[in-house]
């Protein structure tokens, strides 16, 4: 209990509110290498992926590419990406980093929001004489767009945890307290930057989950109500003779 004392007690000192490391510019150092990934990664991703689930090709080829990003060591492709690079591209050698992890999670919620549409709604949409453009815009997109959300809210939480890393070159962010902290034994320190990391995380997770459910048609939504509505009155009924 005494070190999470302390490590409120680092949070909350006046020391860590100002000066070229204060704990709000670590932060936005943070959201800015976060967003610019996964936005850079949400414009190569998206599209591919809804070109995969509205044609239904390449899903192997998206699978494979997947997997071997997930698979790679995020620090150890930043060290090589910035030796390739050369010191004065650090930080572009942090962003591809970044954008290799967060690409997998939204390519999966892309595609596999469309697959996951009944198909008997996209014959419906044909039938009524909608074009492929029509079908892909005002059915398939706006019926996938919940799993897609989730993929965003999955590639934001690992990138959110992955920028850690970034302060091991020298580009600050809210792992710095933690890479500073370890090596000075400070371990007031280290806990207080891993609380920031885990609270940041967490609040962008709620946002999101509720962004997720928002992002569910109203159509679907009651279809769904309708479908449990029988289920619930038969257990709430009285029980007849």
């Amino acid at each position: 209990m005494n070190l999470f004392a302390d490590a409120f007690a680092w949070l909350f000192s006046p020391d860590r509110w100002e000066g070229s490391y204060s704990l709000p510019t670590l932060l936005g150092q943070h959201l800015f290498y976060t967003v610019i990934s996964v936005l850079i990664a949400a414009l190569i991703a998206v599209p591919a992926g809804w070109l995969i689930g509205h044609t239904g090709r390449g899903r192997e080829i998206a699978v494979a590419i997947s997997g071997a990003a997930r698979a790679i060591p995020s620090f150890g492709l930043m060290v090589l990406l910035v030796l390739l690079l050369g010191v004065l591209q650090i930080p572009a050698a942090a962003v591809i980093t970044f954008v290799l992890l967060a690409i997998p999670s939204l390519l999966a919620g892309a595609y596999t929001g469309f697959e996951a549409i009944d198909r008997r709604v996209i014959d419906a949409a044909r039938s009524m004489g909608m074009t492929e453009w029509q079908v892909f815009w005002k059915v398939e997109v706006p019926l996938g767009l919940p799993l897609l959300v989730g993929g965003l809210r999955a590639a934001l939480l690992q990138v959110i945890a992955t920028v850690t890393i970034a302060a091991y070159v020298n580009l600050g962010g809210l792992g710095w307290p933690i890479i500073q902290g370890i090596p000075l034994r400070r371990f007031d320190q280290v806990l207080g930057g891993a609380i920031l990391v885990a609270t940041l995380a967490l609040l962008v997770d709620l946002i999101l989950a509720s962004a997720q459910r928002a992002a569910v048609p109203a159509g679907v939504r009651v279809a769904k109500l309708r479908r449990r509505t029988p289920r619930t009155a038969r257990r709430t009924s009285p029980a007849t003779t």
